[in-house]
């Protein structure tokens, strides 16, 4: 028996428009962007964002992207004054923007920004981390040594909105995924007080075998169809 039924947009509580989303979003917020370079992102209400100049915003995403597309317009067009993220490579205009002053990068190893927005999500009050031992990644931290072995703690990260992507959504917010577009997605509906998700699909009702994000966890749905 298949769950999957295309219903209309009236049944459907959550739903909402790309520009309705952003104009959720307020100038001077912490915002959790999902994707892994343009790899499940909510780029219609990205694109929102922009075009409503959403300002003064800490951004906390895996990545940039890159310079003209998904989070990458965001830095280009000077919407973001911090970025917490793992790498900024394959995108130019964040590392001139860094080098000039005008945007400050907090940098973390992969493992680390995905497991500290794991705490906040679970409620934990942090987490200890082997990677970044000896390095300038101590500096301002706590070191414990447990049993011989030193960790660095790594305090919980949260965020007042998270901006995520979701293969298929159904009427309650529940979320299934296609492949590898889940990436920081699922991690980032847990962490931020307001989870608004951009749904390339939108159904009556998924089979909870195939939900990865329970409704529960999101407030808002963005049809990327419309």
């Amino acid at each position: 028996m298949s769950f999957k039924v295309v219903i209309g947009v009236e049944n459907l509580s959550k739903l909402i428009t790309a520009k309705e989303a952003a104009a959720l979003i307020k100038n001077g917020s912490t915002v959790m962007v999902g994707g892994f370079l343009s790899c499940g992102t909510p780029n219609k209400i990205i694109d929102e964002m922009v075009a409503q100049k959403i300002d003064d915003l800490t951004m906390i995403c895996n990545d940039t992207s890159f310079a003209d597309v998904d989070r990458g317009k965001l830095i280009k067009n000077g919407l973001v004054k911090k970025v917490i993220t793992t790498h900024i490579g394959t995108n130019p205009i964040t590392g001139s923007k860094m080098q000039s002053g005008e945007l400050e990068v907090e940098f973390y190893p992969m493992g680390t920004l995905v497991e500290k927005i794991h705490a906040k999500g679970s409620g934990l009050g942090g987490v200890l981390t082997p990677t970044g031992v000896g390095t300038i990644l101590e500096e301002d931290k706590k070191v414990i040594e447990i049993k011989g072995k030193k960790y660095i703690f790594e305090e919980p990260l949260g965020a007042d909105y998270a901006v995520i992507y979701g293969s298929t959504v159904d009427k309650y917010g529940n979320v299934a995924f296609k492949g590898t577009t889940r990436n920081f997605n699922t991690s980032m509906a847990t962490a931020a007080e307001t989870v608004i998700i951009e749904a390339e699909e939108v159904v009556e009702e998924l089979d909870p075998n195939n939900v990865v994000i329970p409704g529960i966890f999101i407030d808002y749905i963005v049809d990327g169809r419309k």
